[in-house]
Formats: structure tokens, C-alpha cells, sequence
């Protein structure tokens, strides 16, 4: 799949694709799908931990909903997550890349400058991609690739855009993807923060949550007892209860 044309931008990066007037860009990145109907994708992240996998993969069985999970490398090689990701892919959920080794592309301050070089990216991304090959996944079914620490310039969509691959991002506008944040931290914050903010998120933006990629973290690891996937019931209730269809990434954008 060949990745979009430049985009049209407002001077921060944000943008329309040419020929796709119904996605959302930032730096080049789509960060969210078609606003017309109640859709949304949940995508999850992994590169450590996995605590929530089993709750999440229930939860989205129960409401007859599919997710998009991006791993990293090292995810995929952990044994003990091997039964998780059979699961996935079983139960017929999107499965993609979120590089091979959890790479910083860019710094988190002043200008993006890429960290890597071209041939970096892509030795670490042609690496994910295999090993997702390995669970039977074929290389024409990952269209979609998140990148790591969901942070990224416009070179990286390039770059994943030669290689076939179109970089995809959280939508902003709701604290789910700081899910991971532990109570030592000054950055915690809480699940009833998140949830609180993706109902107003719903309530305030025009569209709802129409063609969101919700992100959720799949696990975050003993530095967080306040676990946001022992509410993701809960927020499937609420946003089934609104009419909203939880969709693959590919279906969303597809």
C-alpha cells in the first residue's frame, strides 16, 4: 500500500490528504479516519508488558468489536506473550508493526531532527515486520504502522511510506494514551481522568468520536496499580450504548 501524497497543511502540520478529504493528518501521519459514520479503531500498543491483553481481547469478544494491536519486536519475541498474539490473530483482530527494538526517531524537544538513518529504520522495521509473518500474518495485510512512542516526523512517514507502509497516530484530544503513566510519577494520570475525558471528548466534538484511533496500552507494568484495562468494559458499554461499531484500523481507513 503506497502511502498518501503530500498533504495540505495549517502551518503545524496538520492536514487533508489530496484525494482524501475524509482523514485527519499531523506531520504527514493520519491521525484520524472518516467522521461520517460511528466508527472508531481501538489501537493498542505493546512493548513490555501485556497485563491487559486477556481483558481487552474478552471485553471486545463480548461487545463483537475487533482491535488493532501494534507490537514491537521484542513483544512479539517474549514466550510468554505467544499465546496472546495466537489470540489475536485468531479472533481476526488487526496485528501490525510499532518498530522492532522501541526506537526514538525523534527528540522530544525542539526541532525533529531524525535520530536514525534511513537504513536504521529500516533494518528495525523490516525486522518487526517479520516476526509478524510468524504468526501467520502476510506482509499484504499490514498496510498500517504506529510508531513507537507514538512520536514521529514527516522523514519516518516518508521513509514508511517507501516501504509500503502508511504511519498512523492516536487522535489527540483525550488522556487514554497516558494509560501507562505510574502513581510515582508527576505525570500520572488516573483512570477516572481518562475515562472522564474521552465521555467529553464524545459530548464536545462535533463528530463524536467518529473515525477516532483511540489509543490504549496494552499493559504498563508494575509501576501502575491504577490498571485503565479494568475499565475498558466499562467505556465499551458507554460507547456501545452510543452506537459506536469498534472497527480494525484497516476497516476504519479502508
Amino acid at each position: 500500500m503506497t502511502a498518501f501524497g503530500q498533504p495540505a497543511t495549517d502551518g503545524r502540520g496538520a492536514g487533508r490528504a489530496p484525494g482524501r478529504q475524509d482523514v485527519e493528518l499531523r506531520e504527514g501521519g493520519i491521525v484520524r479516519g472518516p467522521t461520517l459514520s460511528r466508527r472508531l479503531a481501538i489501537v493498542f500498543t505493546g512493548h513490555s508488558y501485556a497485563e491487559g491483553g486477556e481483558t481487552i481481547l474478552n471485553e471486545l469478544a463480548k461487545h463483537k468489536g475487533k482491535g488493532s494491536f501494534f507490537f514491537t519486536g521484542d513483544f512479539l519475541t517474549n514466550a510468554g506473550f505467544r499465546p496472546l498474539i495466537q489470540r489475536i490473530v485468531a479472533e481476526g483482530h488487526y496485528l501490525g508493526p510499532h518498530s522492532d527494538k522501541h526506537v526514538l526517531y525523534c527528540p522530544w524537544e525542539g526541532p525533529k531532527k531524525t535520530l536514525v538513518t534511513r537504513a536504521e529504520f529500516q533494518a528495525d522495521l523490516e525486522s518487526n515486520l517479520r516476526k509478524i509473518e510468524r504468526f501467520g500474518v502476510k506482509g499484504s495485510q499490514i498496510p498500517y504502522f504506529l510508531p513507537p512512542y507514538e512520536h514521529y516526523n514527516r522523514e519516518i512517514v516518508d521513509w514508511a511510506g517507501g516501504m509500503g507502509l502508511t504511519l498512523v497516530n492516536y487522535t489527540p484530544g483525550t488522556r487514554s494514551n497516558a494509560d501507562y503513566t505510574g502513581e510515582a510519577g508527576k505525570n500520572f494520570v488516573s483512570s477516572r481522568i481518562i475515562f472522564d475525558s474521552i465521555v467529553a471528548r464524545e459530548g464536545k466534538d462535533p463528530h463524536g468520536l467518529n473515525g477516532f484511533l483511540l489509543l490504549v496500552h496494552i499493559g504498563s507494568g508494575p509501576g501502575r496499580v491504577d490498571k485503565f484495562h479494568a475499565r475498558f468494559g466499562e467505556l465499551l458499554d458507554y460507547l456501545g450504548g452510543k452506537g459506536y461499531r469498534f472497527v480494525r484500523v484497516d476497516e476504519l481507513l479502508d
